[in-house]
This record gives structure tokens, C-alpha cells and sequence, in this order.
């Protein structure tokens, strides 16, 4: 493929998409992490492009991964990679609850981490706050895996900016979940030490906090200030990871942030078991081994 046939995009610069003028059909959208780099996967076609209020939003359809939800130029989620992301932002922290009845999102259009909150019997009600209301249609045309949790009884779906929603709500929930897009765009203050905050006020006294924290490869400086600012908030603050093949570098961070539960200490071992869930990722050694980290990372965010 020539560079001299690239098509840039109008995205932020975010991704590129390649195509060879011998062969219409040799199409290649990458998205960029450092701009020296990226993830190139092969696309068969554009099944779908909006641009909502606060947004461009494409669904690809790839080679290797099937349907591809793209948000400004970022990869969100993939019919052959729904799993992994979705499993451990929400079974890690419901598990070391003992009593998770009352769960908000923050985020989370696509609905993957909804619907894996209502696999537990325990939550009698799940609030997911999600901006962009294009998000979640788009998704639950394209992506009916991840959206069966929208018409869970329990499941109360607002349209509303995540910031606003935790500065002015006074309801406390168990757990609050931060699934959110990468910082820039529309969730760019929603990594702010502010927002986080406030998002311990409204947890109740024993409340557990989950973010996405990103690559600590790729974004190594936003991770490290993320997590300073979490300490000087949470009691209890650690970092999990898992394998998302879409994400850059594909090893992906979360912070675990508790006011009194610790991640692996209080893992309700015997509720696991009973529960039997059918996952593609997520199980008894993963939960205690997400918690292992490479001597990098540990560095990286002042662990011992």
C-alpha cells in the first residue's frame, strides 16, 4: 500500500484509514496511541456512521474482530473482544461487596458493564448515566450481546453529563463504576481528582469506586497523577489489570478504590461459587491474580 494514498480523517487526528487506489476493497483503520503508533485492523466495510452532539461514532465491520464500535477515532468495544473490559470492571468489585444492592455507572453506552451488574442477584437497582444517548442505539442495533442488561427491571438508563449527575445527585450508592471513554473528548473531566471527589462523597460508607485507568504503557503520566489523586481520596486504592485485545498495547488497568473493602481480603469466595457464571474471562484466579503487577507498573504508581 502507497502512503501517498492515505486519507486522513478530520477526528482529532485520532486514526487514519488506508486504502490502495488498485484495490478498493484493501481498506485499513488504525488508531493511533502515540502518534508513531497504533492498532491496524483490515475492514470489510463501514456498517455505520453518526455524528452525535458530542461525537463522531462509526461501526466498522474487521476482518479479525468482526463489528467494531470506533467513538472519535477510539476503539470502544468489538463483537470478537465484548468480554474481558466488561467482566472485570464490574464482577471484581461486586464480589469483594458483600452487599452491592445499589449500583451506579458512569458511561458505559454500550451496555457490556450494565448487563454483566445484572447477573447478580444481589443488585436490586443499577443507574447507568450515559451522555450520549446515540451511543446506546447505535450499540444495541449493532452489539445485542452487551445490551440485554437496558431491559433488565432493575436497570434505570439516564441521559445526563456524569459530572453534573455526581455534583448535584444526593441518592448514595454501594458501588459506582467509571466506564468510561479515554480522556479527551466528552469524559475528559471525568479523570479530574475533582470528579473522583465526588464521586466518593456519593458512595455510601462502605461504597467501592471502580475506574478504567487506562494503558500504563502508553499513558504512563495520566496514569501516575490518576492514581496520586486517588490515594489522597480512597483508604484503599488498587490496581487490576486484564487483556483487552482492542485496547493499546492490549494490557488494561483498572483502579480499585474502596472505603473499607479490600479487593482480594474480602472476596466472597462461597457467593462466586454459588453464583456459576458463564464467562469468557473472568474467574477465581483471575480475580486474585489481576492484582499481580509487572515491577513497571508497581514503580510507575508508587506501589510496594
Amino acid at each position: 500500500m502507497s502512503l501517498s494514498s492515505k486519507k486522513r480523517l478530520d477526528v482529532k487526528e485520532k486514526y487514519i484509514v488506508e486504502s490502495s487506489m488498485q484495490d478498493l476493497w484493501n481498506v485499513w483503520f488504525t488508531e493511533l496511541h502515540l502518534g508513531n503508533s497504533g492498532l491496524t485492523v483490515k475492514v470489510k466495510r463501514l456498517v455505520e456512521t453518526a455524528q452525535s452532539r458530542y461525537q463522531r461514532i462509526d461501526v466498522l465491520d474487521t476482518e479479525d474482530f468482526g463489528k467494531m464500535l470506533v467513538l472519535y477515532g477510539s476503539i470502544m468495544v468489538a463483537e470478537n473482544d465484548l468480554f474481558s473490559y466488561n467482566e472485570m470492571i464490574t464482577h471484581v468489585p461486586l464480589f469483594a461487596h458483600p452487599g452491592p444492592e445499589r449500583v451506579l455507572i458512569i458511561g458505559g453506552g454500550d451496555g457490556g458493564a450494565l448487563t454483566n451488574v445484572m447477573k447478580h442477584p444481589e443488585v436490586k437497582s443499577a443507574t447507568m448515566c450515559e451522555i450520549d444517548r446515540m451511543v446506546v442505539e447505535i450499540s444495541t442495533r449493532h452489539f445485542p450481546e452487551l445490551s440485554t442488561g437496558f431491559r433488565d427491571k432493575r436497570a434505570r438508563i439516564i441521559f445526563r453529563d456524569g459530572r453534573k449527575y455526581i455534583e448535584t445527585g444526593r441518592r448514595k450508592f454501594d458501588i459506582i463504576l467509571l466506564d468510561l471513554s479515554d480522556p479527551i473528548g466528552p469524559a475528559a473531566n471525568l479523570f479530574q481528582k475533582s470528579f473522583h471527589q465526588g464521586v466518593f462523597n456519593r458512595l455510601n460508607d462502605d461504597g467501592i469506586m471502580v475506574a478504567q485507568s487506562e494503558s500504563p504503557y502508553y499513558n504512563a503520566e495520566t496514569v501516575r497523577q490518576m492514581y496520586d489523586n486517588l490515594r489522597e481520596i480512597f483508604p484503599i486504592v488498587k490496581m487490576y489489570s486484564c487483556h483487552v485485545p482492542i485496547y493499546p498495547s492490549c494490557y488494561w488497568t483498572f483502579a480499585f478504590c474502596s472505603k473499607k473493602y479490600h479487593p482480594i481480603v474480602d472476596f466472597d469466595i462461597d457467593r462466586y461459587k454459588k453464583l456459576k457464571l458463564k464467562n469468557n474471562y473472568y474467574n477465581l484466579d483471575v480475580h486474585i491474580g489481576a492484582f499481580a503487577l509487572p515491577e513497571y507498573v508497581k514503580k510507575l504508581i508508587g506501589e510496594k
